[in-house]
């Protein structure tokens, strides 16, 4: 008899390269911004001088700190359509790291970001079946995206 994770790791793995596709567009605001500087302690001016960065910097206007598109991911991957199969057992996911994270394109301030995700693999580990997305987070009007990540969430059975 397999137990809930060997159940649920068979149903992740036969997802793996399985593209999940993109999430709502979410609007990347210059108090959000502004907001993230402050809890960061991050006060560069590319991120919250509007004016000096129009003149001073190479992008023409602020833009988000990469970390703060980095930790949009939550929100953004939780309009992404996900086609779960039956957790028996579940008892938490948690958040286990990343394997790569890249910023490619500034995310200029009032600009729109979306998350599209790809399954990428499914690793059993005990009672824990690890599940990486590739996470691509797309800038409206852009070819290039602003971030991609391999994104790692740890799923606890008992």
């Amino acid at each position: 008899m397999s137990t809930n994770a060997e159940t649920a790791f068979e149903a992740f793995k036969a997802l793996e390269g399985k593209d999940e596709g993109a999430g709502e567009w979410f609007e990347m605001t210059q108090e959000r911004i502004n907001t993230f500087a402050d809890a960061t302690i991050d006060h560069q001016f590319i991120h919250i001088d509007v004016e000096r960065s129009k003149t001073e910097s190479p992008f023409g206007g602020t833009i988000a700190h990469g970390f703060l598109t980095l930790s949009m991911l939550t929100h953004l991957m939780a309009s992404v359509p996900q086609d779960l199969p039956p957790l028996e057992g579940l008892l938490m996911g948690i958040n286990y790291g990343f394997d790569k994270v890249r910023f490619l394109t500034p995310v200029p301030a009032d600009a729109r970001i979306r998350a599209q995700s790809t399954m990428s693999a499914a690793v059993l580990k005990g009672n824990n079946v690890d599940i990486t997305r590739t996470i691509t987070v797309e800038l409206e009007g852009s070819e290039k995206p602003a971030l991609v990540a391999d994104w790692i969430t740890r799923i606890v059975f008992a």
